[in-house]
């Protein structure tokens, strides 16, 4: 591999020519030599090549980051750890349900938002499985006969339909099925941030608003040219098929640079439940300070690593590091620092005696005994002689 790579400019370079090199491999395979290639989509073809090599630039920048590198390199490593396989696949499959299939992350923020990402997002998986299958020439239909079809993937002949069936028509409108949804999704949330002046203060046109009308444009065009197919005998077809040509094309090359860009990155979201979500009983990574488990091992020497990596020395005096503590023993450590009282001893949730008649209330507070499933122990006091001191 490293000498393949020292005959490229960079890595990226390099990932950009074999991604490339493998879409003209499965579109050789899948149109048997270029015999059943379809020319009336060589500009979508000429495009989906182009977003093919933008969203390898843009994924290969956003993996090269510390923070997204070291999060990658532990998930591979979980992964394919005989110990945790059993978890990570419960994980990747509750994850894939729970936020791929169901987003149900979105519709805790509320049903209006829920029902509006869940249209866009699934009317834009609709839409690309079926353009990139049909444009790359990874299926198509063949004719049996005048009331048979015939699905072809990759070259290798699959179920047959009739040609006027239920099944046939779900399948020759999957594109405006998913143009509909899109269309529904889009519009919700365009009327949301036009209306909602929560929305408009944080809000930016280049990157907020600009996708959501790219992806009107398409669905509006796309969803004409079936109109006119249909009710107008193809009036006006062929210049409207080069507007909405024009309009894919752009949302193509928009869309590895634009916000977007989350449709992909979002799946890799699976990662972050099955390397660091907090387990009964298993890798919980306990407080220096109050001894109370707070998190997750490996996302505590994850983030050391990548503190370290940028430069960042949030080493204390004795050697700790600062992630080593609980979040309610990082404010009162930092509260005690600024009132010169580094060392006071005492239970960390109780209140501080600031020497001046003056108490300060505790600090957060214990987790409970259900939240690990474990016994925690909850009186301090038979611990004076070995109670850890906060610094």
């Amino acid at each position: 591999m490293h000498r393949l790579e020292k005959s490229f400019y960079s890595k990226t370079s390099m990932y950009s020519f074999l991604v490339l090199l493998v879409l003209f491999l499965s579109m050789w395979v899948a149109t048997d030599q270029f015999l059943h290639i379809d020319m009336a989509l060589l500009g979508y073809a000429i495009s989906s090549a182009i977003f093919a090599v933008g969203l390898t630039i843009r994924m290969s920048f956003w993996l090269y980051r510390t923070a997204t590198n070291r999060v990658a390199s532990r998930s591979m490593k979980n992964l394919f750890t005989k110990e945790r396989l059993k978890w990570s696949a419960k994980a990747v499959l509750i994850t894939l349900v729970d936020n791929i299939i169901l987003q149900k992350f979105i519709f805790k923020r509320g049903l209006y938002r829920g029902i509006q990402h869940l249209m866009i997002s699934w009317g834009c998986l609709i839409s690309f499985a079926i353009t990139f299958g049909l444009t790359f020439g990874w299926m198509r239909f063949d004719l049996i006969d005048p009331e048979t079809y015939q699905i072809v993937v990759f070259n290798i002949p699959t179920m047959k339909m009739a040609a006027h069936g239920l099944f046939a028509e779900i399948v020759y409108n999957g594109l405006n099925i998913g143009a509909i949804m899109v269309l529904i999704g889009a519009s919700m949330a365009l009327w949301r941030r036009i209306s909602s002046y929560d929305v408009k203060v944080t809000q930016r046109f280049e990157f907020d608003i600009l996708p959501l009308l790219i992806l009107l444009s398409v669905t509006v065009t796309g969803l004409i040219l079936t109109v006119l197919y249909t009710f107008f005998d193809g009036w006006m077809h062929h210049y409207m098929s080069l507007v909405h040509q024009v309009t894919v094309v752009i949302m193509l090359v928009y869309f590895p640079f634009g916000k977007l860009f989350h449709v992909p990155v979002r799946p890799l979201a699976a990662a972050v439940p099955m390397s660091y979500q907090e387990v009964v009983k298993v890798d919980t990574k306990t407080c220096k300070c109050c001894r109370q488990p707070y998190s997750n091992d490996d996302q505590i020497a994850d983030v050391q690593a990548i503190l370290q990596a940028q430069n960042f020395d949030l080493r204390l005096a004795d050697g700790t590091q600062l992630s080593d503590y609980c979040t309610g023993c990082r404010r009162r450590m930092r509260a005690l620092k600024q009132m010169n009282m580094e060392a006071p001893k005492g239970n960390p949730y109780g209140p501080v005696d600031t020497n001046n008649g003056i108490h300060l209330s505790g600090f957060s507070k214990k987790r409970s005994e259900e939240f690990y499933g474990i016994d925690i122990e909850q009186d301090y006091k038979g611990e004076k002689d070995s109670e850890p001191v906060s610094r």
